[in-house]
């Protein structure tokens, strides 16, 4: 990639700067999570469940949870408040209600109505989970069901398909609609089983050819100003008991973690009248429940199958898995009616993180995480290093100026590209294109001179820009600007037709949603194809200079390690086709630039012969031009002998 490396793909850049920033706050939300328990720890000494063995009021032996703290067991509570207490509707501290290590039957039923009916009344189609015995907190114990049913008709008119979940201790009565139910030993609560997911506003396409537009048929929905809010089914849910989640501060308590504690039914208070009890907490987990594994609810889905695993997790694992996933819906309903997130996106970066868990092997997952944070550091070295080699460069030896012009004419296409194709695109990636293209600008001025001039006469435009030399061009230099034009002239003759050929392709067979959209597309597709051209100048130059001094070792460097682990980037992220063949293709530069390092090997402990290495240059050494060593091999000649780089200050002149 000598001076003017391949434009990343858009789509690939995003999903890989999308990766990096929300791995690192996966990280850190994880580390302050872990904190937090630890300072709750120390404050409340944990929450290890225990069961104690005692007697109630009435001589009976009971088994009543050890983890309540001041809150008496529910079984040893008072039937009265004490003296002046106040029954508060909103309980502020809540109990476990049950030992943490009870074992319990469960039923889970299906249903289009929110209100339950007699279990022995329930289809048996639709009874999804009948399990006796499950050992609360037993980690082997886990239990799976699976069935089909057929879809009721209100849920395939956008209606919700509810899951009845019966909990109690074993042997007891589930059903609170028979009589001899005891809430003091089952609860029931409701969960539905499909979400309403905003559906992602896709640009309408037609082929530019053709007079008319494409026929498309235009959801009702869709004619309002909101977003399309739709029905998904996901077949696979698992069912988590918490055991050891202890003592719970109600009111605080996260949105995310309230909706799966269910306080004691009838309302009973310890003596205090302000702290209750709640039942063993099951989770619903829809964590790993990725939209693109999900079935759009309508009219055709007749028959759904369904998928449930009965198993205990971990307080740690609930909190964060609950909170992760509450926040990341959150987040994608507000960007879909317009409103803003942090550092951009549309709420569904979260969804990427988990697909690609679920899609990569865990080992290369690993390492992947690892040189995320290498390519950031990469990256940033590579700026400064670049940036500190042109400002200390003296002459143009070597530099490729097209090259260079040419890379911030791709860097534009790829940022415009960005800002046309990607809704709410992170202002992270848009800043990092950004940054590069202010870099590739500032490196022309730092070659040539811009200056704007009257145009010849006749012509339509008053003025125009032209680049100018900063100084006479040594000898030198004047090769290297010779051997940028000849290379350039190859680039041409074999880029232009692939160009071409690709626009015509693109515009006769693809669709668009307007023309300078397909102007866009056509030439970011170029960019990726036939980006490699753009390095090839420099390799070219290189040879026939038969020197790599005037190249910035450091920031090629680092570049070309990024570009290694962009190579793995390849095979864990999604990314167009054409991108991955990129992220090779640099590679093979890479290797050629390695076999001109040693071909035309430098030596580091004398100033070479471009003014270059050893200490820092002097003012002196520009003005006194040193030769060409015999030991180096020589260049070919253009119309004399070679002489130092930037030997002389004379008058300024156009470049072609």
């Amino acid at each position: 990639m000598p001076q003017a490396d391949a434009a990343p793909a858009g789509d690939a850049r995003e999903e890989q700067g999308l990766q990096q920033s929300l791995v690192s706050k996966i990280v850190q939300g994880v580390a302050i999570w872990f904190g937090v328990q630890l300072l709750m720890k120390q404050f409340t000494g944990g929450n290890k469940a225990q069961t104690a063995t005692t007697t109630d009021a009435s001589g009976n032996v009971v088994q009543v949870p050890a983890n309540t703290g001041d809150i008496p067991a529910y079984q040893l509570r008072s039937s009265t408040l004490d003296e002046g207490a106040v029954w508060n509707p909103i309980p502020q501290r809540l109990a476990p209600m049950w030992p943490s290590d009870s074992s319990v039957d469960i039923i889970v039923t299906l249903s289009s109505s929110f209100v339950p009916v007699k279990i022995s009344s329930v289809p048996e189609e639709y009874v999804a989970l009948n399990e006796k015995g499950f050992k609360i907190g037993n980690s082997s114990d886990t239990r799976i069901a699976e069935t089909t049913f057929e879809v009721p008709q209100s849920v395939q008119k956008n209606g919700t398909l509810w899951g009845h979940i019966y909990v109690g201790l074993t042997g007891a009565n589930l059903d609170p609609k028979e009589p001899g139910f005891d809430p003091a030993t089952a609860f029931h609560f409701v969960y539905p089983l499909t979400q309403y997911i905003p559906k992602k506003k896709e640009a309408k396409t037609r082929n530019l050819l053709e007079d008319k537009p494409e026929i498309e048929e235009e959801e009702p929905e869709e004619q309002g100003n909101g977003p399309v809010i739709a029905n998904y089914y996901h077949p696979n849910t698992t069912l988590a008991f918490i055991p050891d989640a202890g003592i719970l501060n109600f009111p605080q308590t996260h949105p995310a973690i309230r909706q799966f504690v269910h306080p004691e039914s009838t309302g009973a208070r310890d003596g205090s009248g302000q702290n209750s009890w709640y039942y063993p907490v099951l989770y619903v987990n829809t964590f790993w429940q990725m939209k693109s594994h999900m079935t759009l609810l309508n009219e055709t889905v007749k028959t759904l199958p369904l998928r449930l695993d009965l198993r205990s997790m971990k307080n740690w694992q609930f909190t964060m898995m609950a909170s992760v996933d509450f926040n990341s819906k959150q987040q994608a309903l507000q960007a879909a009616y317009g409103g803003s997130l942090p550092g951009g996106g549309d709420g569904s970066e979260i969804e990427l993180i988990k697909e690609m868990f679920v899609d990569t092997n865990p080992y290369l997952l690993g390492v992947t995480a690892v040189v995320s944070i290498a390519h950031l550091i990469l990256e940033t070295l590579a700026f400064g290093s670049d940036i500190a080699h042109y400002r200390k460069k003296k002459d143009n030896v070597g530099i490729s100026v097209r090259s260079i012009l040419a890379n911030v004419f791709m860097q534009t296409v790829i940022f415009l590209y960005l800002i046309d194709n990607s809704q709410n695109t992170s202002w992270m990636i848009l800043g990092s294109q950004g940054i590069g293209i202010v870099i590739e600008l500032w490196k022309v001025t730092t070659i040539v001179n811009i200056r704007l001039r009257p145009a010849p006469p006749g012509s339509l435009i008053p003025y125009r820009v032209v680049f100018e030399d900063k100084y006479k061009l040594s000898e030198t230099e004047e090769k290297t600007k010779e051997y940028d034009e000849i290379a350039f002239k190859y680039m041409y003759i074999a880029g232009v037709p692939l160009l071409i050929g690709y626009a015509i392709w693109s515009l006769v067979y693809e669709s668009h949603k307007s023309w300078y959209s397909y102007t866009l597309t056509t030439l970011v597709g170029s960019v990726y194809a036939y980006g490699f051209l753009m390095m090839v100048p420099s390799l070219y130059i290189n040879y026939r200079l038969k020197s790599v001094a005037h190249m910035p070792a450091k920031a090629m460097m680092y570049k070309f390690l990024n570009t290694f682990i962009d190579d793995l980037f390849a095979f864990t992220i999604k990314m167009p086709f054409l991108y991955r063949l990129a992220t090779f293709r640099d590679d093979i530069i890479f290797f050629i630039y390695l076999y001109q390092r040693w071909a035309y090997r430098v030596d580091y402990t004398r100033v070479n012969e471009f003014g270059q290495g050893g200490d820092e240059d002097s003012e002196e050494s520009k003005a006194e031009p040193k030769p060409l060593p015999e030991a180096d091999a020589p260049a070919e000649k253009v119309g004399g002998t070679a002489k130092s780089s930037g030997a002389d200050t004379g008058a300024a002149k156009k470049r072609k």
